[in-house]
């Protein structure tokens, strides 16, 4: 990277710098700001700053005040910043920089996470002006102090600094499921995901990965999984990753994504968003057990198909009706659940799955719905997404719901009608989890029993255009953030 003087992002409140941080520039960016009659929430660029050739970005940030939608003041504080490192963010871009350092604004952490997304760029154009765009950028945080003359500054600064970083690997492992999900399908085959995932996770300590074929599957008795890899000639491959980072090796989290890959430009984000989280979670070195179970298969058409009408025996012995083979991912994701949850027999199971239509119709492309048995596992997950403005909503998870999918003679039919579709879903998978707590109870995790939650992400998978912030056009890489705030915050203190 060049060495020559960082460009900069500060925050103005009041026509004054909030951070300490800039004071070498605060007494001319002040006067450029209030000359350029800036208001509240504009944004100005201003070049050759101190006749250093430095450019700074001024975002006017006003006062955080707490939202409509039950958020605290801290919660609005965080997104505060989020959404000005990021609007400055594609400022400097604008500006041609390609080393920048950004205003924390009291929130290290959330104006990291800010700035990482904002960065990310995609394409696979061939020109010389779009390559250039994938050129990296270098995004630091501002004011870093090499010699602070107190040991209580030093404390800070280490806190600071330690915060930023964490917030930059939340924002490149949502980076991460954004490119995964954005390729092509004939560019991320299960086979080509697992060597993928497997580079991903060269040099980071305590994880182990084995990619499991058709034979393994079928030793299993996977009949429900290997169902939807029939009509395809591309082989599943059934993913499981371990991470240890807790001593305790008698409880863990369980991820298991539904991939079903009829389309892997998206259908596969339960896949993309789990490796993703699980990458920064073994990077973070965050103390839990972590087991990620992610069944892997194309689902094409061809005579050797499965086809409506057909039956299926899932690895619990469960006779499956195939009424409707585009309902593939809940077939897949019902094998990687049983044995996810038999084989390993975690506290919490967190499936994800792009499973539903009906989940964007119900929340649109604000909430990621999610289905639980556990009042405790949704109140974690419900307070993970709103620290990170990653937001979940809880939808219901109830028998009444069993009816519209066991009405043939089989013990299950794998949709249940228009009427309810997402949480028909739900209902479906919860037959597939093993050694399930009783709905609600008050004594979660007493006798190794496993509280469970299902995310359908199909509302949040994509944006149809950018936010001018941190959300920007296509594939979002949605909830990787709460997932790992998640497991950040299940380490027992």
């Amino acid at each position: 990277m060049s060495t020559a003087p960082k460009d900069i992002y500060v925050a103005v409140q009041d026509n004054s710098l909030v951070s300490s941080a800039a004071q070498q520039s605060a007494a001319e960016v002040a006067q450029l700001w209030k000359d350029s009659r800036a208001k509240e929430k504009d944004t100005r660029t201003f070049y050759n700053v101190g006749g250093q050739g430095k450019t700074v970005v001024a975002v006017g940030v006003g006062k955080a005040k707490e939202r409509k939608g039950g958020e605290g003041e801290e919660n609005a504080l965080k997104e505060q910043a989020r959404k000005a490192a990021a609007v400055a963010t594609h400022a400097l871009k604008a500006a041609s920089s390609k080393s920048f350092a950004i205003d924390p604004l009291d929130s290290p952490h959330s104006a990291a996470v800010g700035a990482t997304l904002a960065s990310f760029v995609w394409n696979l154009k061939t020109t010389s002006e779009a390559k250039a765009k994938l050129e990296p950028v270098e995004i630091s945080l501002l004011g870093d102090k090499a010699e602070p003359s107190l040991e209580s500054e030093k404390a800070k600064d280490g806190r600071i600094q330690l915060d930023w970083e964490t917030g930059k690997v939340y924002g490149e492992a949502q980076n991460l499921a954004r490119v995964l999900m954005e390729t092509p399908a004939n560019r991320m085959t299960p086979t080509i995901f697992c060597e993928t995932a497997k580079k991903q996770f060269q040099g980071v300590e305590n994880v182990s990965m084995e990619a499991h074929d058709l034979k393994w599957a079928e030793e299993k008795k996977m009949g429900s999984f290997i169902s939807v890899s029939r009509g395809s000639d591309e082989p599943l491959r059934f993913l499981e990753l371990r991470y240890n980072g807790a001593a305790n090796k008698d409880e863990g989290i369980s991820l298991k994504p539904g991939a079903g890959m009829k389309e892997m430009r998206a259908d596969m984000g339960g896949a993309a968003t789990t490796l993703s989280a699980a990458w920064a979670i073994a990077k973070l070195k965050i103390p839990i057990n972590l087991v990620l179970c992610i069944p892997l298969t194309e689902n094409m058409p061809s005579g050797k198909a499965t086809k409506p009408g057909d039956v299926v025996v899932a690895s619990n012995g469960v006779t499956i009706e195939v009424d409707n083979t585009d309902a593939e991912g809940r077939l897949a994701l019902a094998d990687a659940l049983y044995y996810a949850s038999s084989q390993y027999k975690p506290h919490t199971v967190v499936d994800v799955a792009t499973l539903t239509g009906a989940m964007m119709i119900a929340l649109g492309n604000q909430f990621t719905g999610v289905f639980t048995n556990s009042d405790s596992l949704w109140s974690e997950l419900d307070a993970a997404g709103s620290a990170e403005r990653d937001r979940v909503w809880r939808m219901p998870l109830d028998e009444g719901y069993m009816p519209q999918i066991n009405y043939t003679g089989m013990d299950l039919c794998n949709t249940g009608g228009r009427l309810g579709g997402s949480c028909t879903a739900a209902i479906f998978l919860k037959r597939f989890v093993d050694g399930l707590i009783v709905d609600g109870s008050d004594n979660e995790n007493q006798d190794g029993l496993i509280r469970w939650a299902h995310l359908d992400i199909a509302g949040v998978m994509d944006l149809a255009r950018s936010d001018g912030g941190y959300n920007l056009g296509g594939m979002t890489g949605r909830p990787v953030r709460t997932l790992i705030e998640f497991a950040r915050r299940s380490v027992k203190a």
